[in-house]
């Protein structure tokens, strides 16, 4: 197959803001070093040039909403607070106490009035200054003259999600976002929240969990039955500072799919998901996704739901983002994916999956998550409950689903391979633009 990013136009004719292609980057065709899968001292670089001075996605907006309202963010060896203040602004603190190192809370997310250290009961105000300590007589006082109050994080709001950066210098987080920030605007995160929360423990390295979701090109071999629902004839577009667009079309066969015309049963699932009766429907593959995204309006309208701000391509695709530096954002009108790459602590050989599903309910009859994510009946699509993380560990199978599960089936022996002394390094095809693109920016934060 002859392939070119930018020829395929998901988006032909269409007049729609969002579906502008971006200006070409051209990232050359350097073959890199596979040791940056593996090497100790890459890994630390990356975590001393890279994961310390970027902002990085904490989590939604939706866990933080009140007064109280705190959620954790562990990445590496550190362990952030957000936290929403009494004056309604977000803080973030290193969730450690200033006294002996103690974490200060466990677990996800919560809602208390202040933070209260577990081994000594010193305590902090939500915006980090300290308000008891405990014997405080029992100090010599020019102990007490150092700072008594948590470490300051840096963090921000944008688009309904969280962010933090460790270094006060980087640049405000709309400009770090740049074009892609009023694109996630469009889908309205601020007012989704978790329904699913899935954490898995895998034998790879974190920007090999970055690579295999930044692509299509492997869908025919290691997902074979997506082949017949998701094209991998795909529209890419990259952005300055590493961020990245992908459009990927659903409900229309994969290029290595035999039959591109007939309306295989995967196809049909996806028309009656939409509203469209396949059994009474006169079209084939080719139409499927113009006729998705017609029904998915008709029932917006229906419904008092304002689709307008969406493009065709929104409605019927997996429009998915890169955001640099570990994240990928999967968006669709009625649900987004949030997928984060976190690197271990101390091996890079391993890193965290850690995915999230956001969704908005609406309580009328016809509207609700799109059935090729795989919520089961019994989850609570209304808000009312956060969903506890499932946690798996090394090892265990994950549970996230068939494509999911073959994923962390397949990143281990890729790992292996990365390591021999027979791979030279990766050669990525025009297919795999996004996975050059992100590369070539990490290797400009390292050098910077």
């Amino acid at each position: 197959m002859t392939y070119d990013p930018r020829s395929w136009k998901v988006h032909a004719g269409s007049t729609h803001d969002f579906d502008h292609p971006a200006p070409h980057i051209d990232n050359g065709s350097a073959r890199p070093d596979p040791a940056r899968y593996y090497d100790p001292a890459f890994a630390r670089a990356e975590w001393d040039q890279v994961f310390t001075k970027a902002w990085l996605l904490a989590g939604p907006s939706s866990d933080v909403r009140e007064a109280g309202d705190w959620m954790t963010f562990d990445i590496g060896p550190e362990s952030i607070i957000i936290v929403r203040d009494d004056d309604g602004a977000l803080k973030a603190h290193y969730n450690v106490c200033p006294h002996r190192g103690s974490r200060l809370v466990a677990g996800d997310v919560g809602a208390q009035p202040s933070f209260t250290c577990p081994f000594h009961s010193w305590r902090f105000a939500l915006g980090g200054k300290n308000e008891r300590v405990t014997d405080r007589e029992t100090f010599r006082p020019d102990v007490l003259c150092h700072d008594l109050d948590l470490s300051p994080v840096r963090v921000a709001e944008a688009a309904g999600l969280v962010f933090i950066a460790m270094d006060n210098r980087v640049e405000p987080l709309a400009d770090y976002l740049g074009p892609i920030l009023p694109m996630l605007e469009t889908y309205q995160i601020d007012q989704m929240y978790p329904v699913q929360h899935r954490r898995s423990d895998w034998a790879a390295n974190w920007k090999g969990g970055v690579d295999a979701f930044y692509e299509t090109y492997h869908l025919h071999a290691i997902h074979p039955q997506t082949m017949g629902i998701i094209d991998d004839r795909t529209h890419i577009d990259l952005y300055p500072g590493g961020m990245s667009r992908q459009f990927v079309p659903f409900a229309q066969p994969n290029s290595h799919f035999p039959d591109q015309d007939g309306i295989n049963p995967d196809i049909a699932g996806l028309l009656a998901d939409a509203g469209v009766d396949p059994a009474a429907w006169q079209g084939g593959a080719q139409d499927s996704r113009a006729a998705i995204a017609a029904a998915k309006r008709d029932r917006a309208a229906r419904l008092g739901l304002d689709y307008d701000r969406f493009s065709d391509a929104q409605l019927t695709d997996s429009t998915i983002f890169g955001v640099f530096p570990n994240t990928q954002i999967g968006c669709h009108p009625e649900a987004v994916f949030l997928h984060r790459f976190k690197p271990h602590a101390d091996d890079p050989n391993r890193f965290t999956y850690d995915t999230m599903i956001l969704y908005r309910h609406i309580d009328v009859p016809g509207y609700g998550a799109p059935g090729w994510m795989g919520l089961s009946e019994g989850v609570d699509l209304t808000g009312e409950t956060r969903p506890e993380v499932v946690h798996t560990g090394l090892g265990e199978p994950p549970g996230m689903g068939e494509v999911l599960d073959q994923d962390s089936d397949l990143l281990p022996i890729v790992q292996a391979g990365a390591r021999s002394r027979g791979f030279r390094g990766p050669l990525w095809s025009e297919q795999e633009a996004r996975l050059r693109h992100f590369h070539v920016t990490l290797d400009r934060w390292l050098e910077a």
